[in-house]
């Protein structure tokens, strides 16, 4: 199953079921909405309410209003490789806030105060229960699937201190969807194996396989949620791999205007104009 947040006239948000290319609304604002109720499942299934072509649809970021996003960092090798660290023993864990997320193809906003602005592809796991100190089995029950996120990146902010967060968590900078996909319909299930991809103006920047992680997302719900109950519609960004500006020589960064696209095989891409902020 594939599911969607699509923006509707009057402002108003609607959670829709994809059914190739028609969006069937579910009667729920978003996906954070359905994802709250215990049969999601059949509720989206079963929904017949309004319908859109998907060819028409403005896609709103997947969950409006998450209760956490949990971001992952240093989890492919390649990228641990050229950033210089040492593989790590435990997931790298950092948050990003709700004000950050945009939709699949909304404008990412390049703050003023930032000359290092970079790109990440990311595959990022949805829950779908709520869960606390998972066993592998609880953690696998609770990913209700997964979508694309971008965790654009202030370098110069991130590496001012030794913690991240200032650097993940500027204003309207973080695409993330366009859809859930569920875990049957994807290779590896729980455990996807996925071909990641980034693009900026056409030329690909990142290309990897989810394969690669070195903590899958079962092993991050079950991480994470021994130390804080995870809810249904948060997200788990789980890393990006090699190939982001700041590790290139000489180091490569978003100016404004640039077109990037992040696309993981089987979920969808996210096509997003870098603006300059004010403009």
């Amino acid at each position: 199953m594939k599911l969607a947040t699509i923006r509707l006239a009057g402002g108003r948000t609607a959670a829709v079921r994809v059914d190739g290319d028609t969006l069937v609304e579910v009667g729920l604002p978003d996906v954070g909405a359905l994802l709250a109720l215990p049969d999601w499942r059949e509720v989206a299934a079963d929904a017949t309410g309004p319908t859109h072509a998907a060819a028409d649809a403005a896609y709103a970021t997947l969950v409006s209003e998450p209760s956490k996003v949990v971001c992952v960092g240093l989890n492919y090798k390649t990228h641990i490789t050229e950033m210089g660290r040492d593989l790590p023993a435990w997931p790298t864990l950092f948050a990003k806030f709700a004000d950050t997320l945009i939709g699949a193809t909304d404008d990412i906003r390049r703050p003023v105060e930032t000359g290092e602005f970079d790109w990440e592809v990311e595959l990022a796991v949805v829950i779908g229960a709520p869960v606390r100190r998972a066993t592998t089995a609880q953690a696998e029950a609770a990913i209700a699937g997964f979508t694309v996120l971008n965790d654009i990146t202030c370098r110069d902010w991130q590496f001012r201190t030794r913690e991240w967060l200032q650097g993940k968590n500027w204003d309207s900078s973080t695409p993330v969807g366009p859809v859930l996909v569920t875990p049957d319909e994807l290779p590896g299930g729980v455990r996807p194996t996925l071909a990641v991809r980034c693009e900026v103006d056409g030329e690909t920047m990142q290309a990897d396989n989810t394969g690669d992680l070195l903590f899958d997302p079962v092993a991050l719900v079950e991480y994470i949620s021994t130390m804080v109950r995870l809810r249904p519609g948060d997200l788990i960004a789980t890393g990006t791999p090699g190939g982001v500006g700041h590790a290139r020589k000489p180091p490569r960064y978003l100016q404004g205007g640039e077109l990037v696209v992040t696309e993981i095989e089987g979920i969808g891409r996210l096509v997003n104009r870098v603006v300059p902020e004010g403009a």
